[in-house]
């Protein structure tokens, strides 16, 4: 019997940055280069753009390309999911996005972080102090702490913050899936709402699919109305909110209050360890390090894309997209664009170029930027006062995603 051999078809560039097995191994940025150069290509079901130019032109066009026509993720929502999770804050449009961004406001002024800044300084060098080898691992309780302090969690209930990040942004990770930290310490209300929690890896993101968040939400909820303070929400118990929007603006807390950073932070560590010549310019220059931080933020880029819907036919860069068709944005994209950061690919503490879209841009430009930037230059200045320079120690374990750019583990050592 005569064998035939099958040959398998290549793998297009739109295969490599959509397919989650991809980015164990790291951003597959030469695809996206050579996509870029196409500009607005057609993948699946949904337009992807890649300059940075096109990126800015559809965030600050919310009256044509819509967060709240199909929400913000490219896999469209159930039927019975959509209408919920469009009251979330992250999937509306003005107005109705700018009425709940009123409300938030307050917990993220400039005078508000300054407040904080003393608090996240400390918090930041004792973990940077106790490194265990795993930075990774380490500095994921910093934005855990400073989002309990600022929306009002019990800090002794932040590994649920923890687990419930896990479960949505690393939904595609089998490590991350289940989550389940330790529940030693937490609250009654916190461990009654464990009881909740699902073991069968139903889809976080749905309405169903983290029973334990929303109980805990109206448990914590409660017992601010009863005992109010200083915090977001208990600010929040005082205006006049929905039932959706309030449980949507807990789970957006919850989960995008605190990833993004906890990748971004060990994201930016490894951009000091792939360059050491950078790494010793900052030590040697610790007034480079604001620019220092964005250029981390432009290099590693925490989240790699987000969908809008376009309402009305429209062009972009030449390209016919029609009402009703998904679009998508590519930041790990834009973020290295030729035509506006010199040398893309290469890290500089020094840069000082066009601004990067690791916020986001327009009406949706991240809330807690500003807090951001706090926690990751407070790490840093405590990574440069080590009396030695870290090392990478063994080989930096990735996250299964195509949408968060994630670090599970990244080891270290310090060498004088």
């Amino acid at each position: 019997m005569k064998h035939v051999r099958i040959r398998s078809m290549p793998r297009t560039d739109a295969d490599l940055i959509v397919d989650p097995d991809t980015y164990t191994s790291g951003v597959p940025y030469d695809a996206l280069t050579r996509l870029r150069e196409k500009n607005v290509v057609r993948i699946d079901d949904f337009w992807a753009v890649f300059r940075h130019e096109d990126v800015r032109t559809v965030l600050r066009t919310p009256s044509v390309f819509s967060s709240h026509r199909g929400a913000t993720q490219i896999r469209d929502p159930s039927p019975d999911d959509l209408a919920y999770v469009q009251r979330m804050m992250l999937n509306q449009d003005p107005p109705e996005h700018s009425r709940l961004r009123r409300l938030l406001t307050r917990a993220f002024t400039p005078r508000a972080v300054a407040l904080l800044e003393d608090r996240i300084r400390s918090n930041a060098r004792e973990i940077v102090a106790g490194l265990s080898g795993d930075f990774a691992h380490d500095v994921a309780d910093l934005p855990l702490l400073t989002l309990a302090d600022v929306f009002g969690v019990p800090r002794q209930d932040r590994a649920l913050l923890y687990d419930w990040s896990n479960r949505v942004i690393g939904f595609q990770d089998p490590d991350y899936a289940l989550s389940s930290s330790s529940t030693a310490g937490m609250t009654d209300m916190a461990l009654e709402a464990l009881q909740l929690r699902p073991d069968d890896g139903r889809d976080p993101r749905a309405r169903d699919g983290m029973p334990d968040l929303y109980a805990y939400a109206h448990a914590l909820s409660s017992y601010k109305r009863a005992h109010p303070s200083e915090d977001v929400l208990s600010n929040l118990m005082q205006e006049d909110i929905s039932l959706e929007e309030f449980e949507n603006l807990f789970w957006l807390f919850s989960v995008a209050g605190n990833e993004t950073l906890r990748n971004g932070i060990p994201g930016g560590m490894i951009a000091l360890l792939s360059h050491p010549r950078e790494y010793a310019r900052l030590r040697a220059d610790r007034s480079l390090l604001p620019v220092a931080v964005e250029e981390m933020l432009r290099w590693w880029t925490p989240v790699m894309h987000f969908r809008r819907t376009c309402v009305r036919d429209t062009s972009l860069s030449g390209q016919e997209i029609r009402a009703g068709e998904k679009v998508v944005v590519w930041f790990s994209s834009a973020n290295r664009d030729e035509r506006v950061f010199t040398e893309p690919d290469r890290f500089d503490v020094g840069r000082r170029e066009a601004d990067h879209l690791s916020f986001g841009h327009g009406p949706h430009f991240c809330l807690g930027a500003q807090l951001a930037r706090t926690q990751m230059r407070a790490v840093f200045d405590a990574v440069l006062d080590l009396p030695g320079m870290l090392e990478l120690d063994g080989e930096v374990s990735r996250l299964r995603s195509n949408f968060q750019n994630g670090v599970k583990h990244l080891p270290v050592k310090m060498v004088s």
